[in-house]
C-alpha cells in the first residue's frame, strides 16, 4: 500500500463543480485520483492539500509548464493572496473533504491510530493539510479553528509569499537562498503549530525560512514533496545541508513525482523515465537513511511521468522499485511505514 505525501485533488473537484460533483471522486473523474484507480493502485491515501490558486490571467497552468521546457526558466512568483480571498476557498475545500467522507470514499485522520486504523481496515486514510497558508490571520485564530475541523499539516506558503514566510519560485536553475525568512507572524506560527501538534511542512519555502524552522520547531523536519537539489539543481529541491539538517532531527521527505523537479535538465517533460526517480530515491536513502524517505507524488498538481501517468500507475513505479533491488522491509518503509513514523513523532493525540 502507498501512502502519500501530497495531492491536490480537492482543489480539482473544487473547480469541476465542487460539492455537487465530488462523487466524480467515488465513480470516476480526469485527473490524477479517484476510487476505481486508487484500488488498481494500491492507494491507500495521503495528505489532502487545501490550496488557494492564484489568478491565471489569461494564462493556463499548461502555459506554465511550456515555460518550464526551456533550457533555463524564472516563472515570475504571483502576487500574495488577501485572508479575505483565501478562506472562502479554503472553507470549500474543506466541504468538499467532509462530504467525501459523509460519502465513506475516505476517513480523515487526526491521530496515528486513525491511520492505523485504516491501514488495517483498507480505507482510504487522508490527512487535512494546507498548502499555503494565506487563509490564516496573523493572530492565528483561524489556525485554532481548522486543527479543530481537522486540520493536522500545514505548509506556511506555497511558493508566492504570505504574512508568514517566503517561497521559492519555480526557476532553474538556481538553489532555495532567495529571500528573508520567516516573519515575526511565522515564528508565532510555527510555536503554535507545535503547541497543537500540526506537522510542518518546508516545501516550497526558502531556504532562509527552512533554517527558521529548523532552529525554531521542536518537532521533526519534513519536506512532503521535495526532492534532490544534487540532481535537479530546481529552486524547489533540497541541498545536502539541508538533508542533513532534516536526518539530524529525525524527520523525513517525500519524493515529488513533478517531471520538472526530477529531472537533471529541470524540464517538465512527461517523457522522464523511472530510473530518474529512483536516481532521488536512493539519493535520499544515501543522505537520510531508509527510515526517513517516503513518497509525495503532488498528484492532481504537476505533470508526473507518462510511465505512471495517475494512482493506476503506481504498480509500475513498484514494479521498478523491486527490479532496483529494494527488499520489501524496505519497500513497506517507503511505501507507508515512515510517514506513520514521523506522524507519531509529530502529532499529539
Amino acid at each position: 500500500m502507498i501512502f502519500d505525501g501530497h495531492n491536490d485533488v480537492l482543489l480539482k473537484l473544487m473547480v469541476n463543480g465542487g460539492v455537487d460533483k465530488a462523487g466524480s471522486f467515488v465513480t470516476g473523474r480526469d485527473g490524477h485520483i479517484d476510487i476505481p484507480r486508487a484500488n488498481i493502485g494500491g492507494f491507500g491515501g495521503g495528505f489532502f492539500a487545501l490550496y488557494v490558486r492564484s489568478p491565471l490571467n489569461g494564462k493556463s497552468l499548461d502555459d506554465k509548464y511550456d515555460e518550464m521546457k526551456q533550457p533555463q526558466y524564472d516563472v515570475p512568483l504571483p502576487a500574495p493572496v488577501p485572508q479575505a480571498d483565501a478562506l472562502p476557498v479554503i472553507m470549500e475545500e474543506i466541504a468538499i473533504l467532509l462530504h467525501l467522507q459523509e460519502m465513506g470514499a475516505l476517513k480523515i485522520c487526526h491521530t496515528a491510530d486513525d491511520l492505523r486504523g485504516c491501514f488495517a481496515s483498507g480505507q482510504m486514510a487522508a490527512i487535512m493539510h494546507m498548502e499555503g497558508a494565506e487563509a490564516i490571520d496573523a493572530e492565528l485564530h483561524t489556525l485554532d479553528v481548522l486543527h479543530a475541523a481537522g486540520l493536522r499539516s500545514l505548509g506556511p506558503v506555497w511558493s508566492r509569499d504570505t504574512i508568514f514566510g517566503y517561497g521559492v519560485p519555480f526557476r532553474f536553475p538556481s538553489d532555495g537562498d532567495i529571500g528573508d525568512g520567516l516573519t515575526e507572524a511565522g515564528f508565532r506560527l510555527v510555536k503554535r503549530c507545535n503547541e497543537l501538534g500540526i506537522m510542518l511542512d518546508l516545501s516550497h519555502l526558502n531556504e532562509a525560512g527552512f533554517w527558521d524552522i529548523a532552529k525554531t520547531t521542536d518537532a521533526p523536519l519534513v519536506a512532503t514533496h521535495s526532492n534532490v537539489h544534487a540532481i535537479c539543481s530546481h529552486a524547489r529541491n533540497l541541498t545536502d545541508k539541508q538533508l542533513a539538517a532534516i536526518a539530524e532531527s529525525d524527520g523525513m521527505v517525500g519524493l515529488n513525482f513533478a517531471c520538472a523537479f526530477l529531472r537533471e535538465d529541470g524540464q517538465m517533460d512527461l517523457d522522464t523515465p523511472l530510473d530518474t526517480m529512483l536516481r532521488h530515491l536512493d539519493y535520499m536513502i544515501e543522505k537520510l537513511g531508509e527510515d526517513r524517505v517516503g513518497l509525495g507524488s503532488d498528484f492532481d498538481g504537476a505533470w508526473v511521468p507518462e510511465a505512471i501517468t495517475d494512482v493506476a500507475g503506481l504498480n509500475n513505479l513498484r514494479a521498478a522499485m523491486r527490479a532496483h533491488g529494494y527488499d520489501e522491509p524496505l519497500m513497506r518503509k517507503l511505501c507507508h511505514e515512515n510517514w506513520l513514523r514521523v506522524l507519531d513523532k509529530t502529532w499529539k493525540e
